[in-house]
């Protein structure tokens, strides 16, 4: 079993292309199931709620290849483009 406190302190790196797209900041869970839909990555330099909403991107848990004791390997195909404001981009 693994903790959220845990979870965010990981790195998250895309195995597509070894980037680090950054840390966990916030998780998305089905109410019905209890289950992980998604995580929500907080971009590096950016803190979620602190000064405004940060960049975020949102990686669907069918997405994450590997969960480490320092890194979380997630395979993300497309390249990251900053959604408006108002919008969280999906990455599919």
């Amino acid at each position: 079993m693994i903790r959220i406190s845990e979870f965010q302190t990981k790195d998250v790196v895309n195995v597509a292309d070894g980037k680090r797209l950054g840390n966990i900041g916030d998780i998305d869970i089905d109410l019905q199931t209890g289950k992980i839909r998604a995580v929500v990555i907080a971009k590096p330099g950016k803190a979620l709620g602190l000064f405004g909403k940060g960049e975020e991107i949102v990686v669907p848990w069918k997405q994450i290849v590997k969960i480490g004791e320092d890194v979380i390997l997630v395979r993300v195909q497309q390249s990251y483009q900053p959604a408006e404001p108002s919008q969280t981009p999906t990455i599919s």
